[in-house]
C-alpha cells in the first residue's frame, strides 16, 4: 500500500513537468477540434497523431494520446448543441436536449453544462482507474501460457461481437485480423510466413501503419466519395456558460449516476461511449423531478449524456492496461501506442521502472480533465466556428497527415504503401459493415494467442488438456462464451435506449450513416 501511494505521489510530480503539461494542453485542444468536426472520430484522431509521439518519452506520448481521447469525446457535444449534428457518436443523445436549449437562446448554458459534466464524469472515472487497475494487474500476474491464450480469445470475441451489428461479421473481422497477424517470421521456429520477399515484413505488419490506414485514411476515402455538404452555421451565443449554484446542485445527482453507468460500460470491453450516452440520458430522465422539460431543453439531459460518455474514458483504460483487452476502438489504438513504445499491456506495466511511467500517465489523465474544463469553457466560441470546416479542406488535410505520419515512422516508403493498403481495406470494411477495431485487435492479440497456444502444447507434449487445467482457464472460457453472446444483450440495450430517447437521433439517420461512425 505504501509503495502504491509513493508511486501515485511520484506520478503527479512527474506529470507536472512542463513538457507533460504542454502535451496535455496541445492534446486536449487537438482532441476538441477533432471531436467537434462531424465526420471525424476520437479513434481516427488518436491514430492520425500517433506518429507524433514516437520521439516523446513514453509517459508524455501516452498523456498526449489520452488528452486527444478525452478532448474528442467532449468536443462532439459542441457541434451537437450548436448545429444539431453530433461530432462523435458519443454525443448523439446530447443533441436532443442541447439543440433545444440553443433554440431557446441558451446555447452558452448548454455548452457550460456539457463541459462541467464532462469534467466531473472524466475526473470521477479516474478513481476506478487508480483503484481497480492495480488489483486486476495482480490477478494477471498469475497467468501462464494457457491463460494468455484464452485471454486473447476473450478479447477477440468481445470486440468482434459487440462492436458490429452482426455477430457473424464481427467474427469475420477478427478472423481477417488473425490472418494478417501471421505475416512475418514464425515466433517459435523463425520460419518466413507470407512475406512475399519483403524484408520489411520481417517483424510483421507495422501496427501504426495499419491503425492510420484503417481509422484515418479509410475515413478520408469515405468522405471523399460523398457530395461535399454545406455545414450548418453554428449558432452565435451571448449567454453565460457558467452554471449557478442552484443548477450545479440540480445536475449533481445526475452526474453521479452517469459516472457509475459510464464507468461500468467502459470497463466492459466492447460497449463504448455511444451506448453510455443514451443510458446516462435515459437514467437522467427517469430520476428527474422535471420530466416535462425533457425533449424541450433540459440541462439534466445534457449532463446525463456528457457525464456518462466521459466516464467511459477512465473505465475503458482498465482492461486495456491490465489485460490487454481494449474497451473500445480508441483504446485499441492506444494499445498500439503502448506497443510501439516497447511496452506490453498487462501486469508488467505495474511493476519495476515501468510502474513509474504508468502512474505518471494516471496522474496526467487526472490533470487532463482540468485542462479539458479550462480549454472547453474558454474556447467554446472559437471551436464552434471550427465545426463548420468544410470536407473540401478536411479530406486533403487528413490524407496528407496519413502519408507524412506513415513515412515518418521509419522513413520508409513501404510503410506508406502498407498504410494505403489498409486504408482501402478499412474503406471496404466500412462498406460491408465489418469491424475495423476487431481487425486491429486481432493484429495485436493474434501473436500473443499464438505464442500462448504453442508454448502450452510444447509444455504438455502436445496434449490440449493443459488449456483446461486451471480454474482461471475455465473462468476465461466462460467469459469467451459471454463475449460471443453479449451482442444480443448489447443490441437490445442500445435499441431500447434510442427508442426511449426519442427515436431518430441527429447524425444517426440513414441519410448519412458514416459521418459519425467509430
Amino acid at each position: 500500500m505504501l509503495e502504491t501511494l509513493a508511486l501515485m505521489g511520484q506520478g503527479f510530480v512527474n506529470a507536472l513537468v512542463p513538457v507533460n503539461l504542454l502535451a496535455m494542453a496541445a492534446g486536449t485542444t487537438i482532441g476538441i477540434v477533432i471531436g467537434c468536426l462531424p465526420g471525424l472520430s476520437a479513434a481516427m484522431g488518436v491514430a492520425l497523431l500517433l506518429p507524433m509521439t514516437f520521439t516523446m518519452d513514453a509517459s508524455t506520448g501516452l498523456i498526449m494520446l489520452g488528452a486527444i481521447y478525452c478532448g474528442a469525446i467532449f468536443g462532439g457535444s459542441i457541434s451537437a448543441i450548436l448545429i444539431h449534428t453530433p461530432g462523435t457518436p458519443a454525443s448523439a443523445a446530447t443533441a436532443i436536449e442541447g439543440y433545444q436549449m440553443t433554440l431557446q437562446g441558451k446555447a452558452g448554458k448548454a455548452l457550460g453544462t456539457a463541459c462541467i459534466s464532462s469534467f466531473f464524469g472524466g475526473l470521477l472515472s479516474c478513481i476506478s482507474l487508480y483503484f481497480f487497475a492495480p488489483l486486476l494487474a495482480q490477478l494477471a500476474m498469475k497467468f501462464g501460457s494457457p491463460e494468455y491464450f484464452w485471454l486473447s480469445i476473450f478479447g477477440l470475441t468481445i470486440i468482434a461481437g459487440v462492436s458490429s451489428k452482426s455477430m457473424v461479421k464481427g467474427l469475420i473481422s477478427g478472423a481477417l485480423g488473425l490472418l494478417l497477424s501471421t505475416i512475418g517470421m514464425d515466433p517459435m521456429e523463425g520460419v518466413k510466413r507470407f512475406m512475399f520477399g519483403q524484408s520489411s515484413l520481417y517483424e510483421g505488419i507495422n501496427t501504426t501503419c495499419a491503425l492510420i490506414g484503417l481509422f484515418s485514411m479509410s475515413q478520408a476515402l469515405i468522405l471523399a466519395e460523398q457530395k461535399i455538404k454545406q455545414r450548418a452555421r453554428a449558432t452565435k451565443f451571448s449567454d453565460k456558460m457558467m452554471l449557478t449554484r442552484k443548477e450545479m446542485k440540480q445536475i449533481a445527482p445526475t452526474v453521479g449516476r452517469s459516472w457509475i453507468i459510464g464507468n461500468l460500460i467502459g470497463i466492459l470491453p466492447g460497449a463504448g461511449a455511444s451506448i453510455a450516452c443514451f443510458l446516462g440520458y435515459n437514467t437522467a430522465r427517469q430520476f428527474s423531478k422535471e420530466k416535462e422539460k425533457f425533449g424541450h431543453g433540459s440541462i439534466e439531459g445534457v449532463a446525463g449524456s456528457e457525464a456518462a460518455n466521459n466516464a467511459v474514458t477512465g473505465g475503458s483504460l482498465i482492461p486495456m492496461l491490465t489485460l490487454g483487452i481494449p474497451g473500445e476502438s480508441v483504446t485499441a489504438v492506444l494499445m498500439g501506442g503502448l506497443i510501439i513504445q516497447g511496452l506490453t499491456p498487462g501486469p508488467d506495466l505495474f511493476v519495476g521502472e515501468t510502474a513509474k511511467m504508468t502512474y505518471t500517465f494516471f496522474a496526467g489523465f487526472v490533470l487532463i480533465q482540468f485542462f479539458m474544463l479550462g480549454i472547453g469553457l474558454l474556447g467554446c466560441r472559437g471551436f464552434a466556428q471550427i465545426s463548420r470546416l468544410s470536407d473540401a479542406i478536411l479530406i486533403p488535410a487528413v490524407s496528407v497527415l496519413c502519408v507524412v505520419g506513415s513515412y515518418a515512422i521509419h522513413k520508409n516508403f513501404v510503410d506508406v504503401v502498407i498504410m494505403m493498403i489498409f486504408g482501402v481495406l478499412g474503406y471496404l470494411c466500412r462498406k460491408f459493415d465489418l469491424n475495423t477495431a476487431a481487425i486491429v485487435l486481432a493484429l495485436i492479440l493474434g501473436p500473443i494467442g499464438e505464442k500462448g497456444l504453442r508454448r502450452s502444447l510444447a509444455l504438455s507434449g502436445g496434449s490440449p488438456a493443459i488449456l483446461f487445467s486451471t480454474p482461471v482457464c475455465w473462468v476465461l472460457i466462460a467469459l469467451c462464451v459471454f463475449g460471443i453472446l453479449s451482442p444480443i444483450l448489447m443490441n437490445r440495450m442500445e435499441k431500447k435506449a434510442v427508442e426511449q430517447a426519442g427515436g431518430d437521433i441527429p447524425g444517426e439517420t440513414g441519410d448519412d450513416p458514416v459521418r459519425t461512425s467509430d
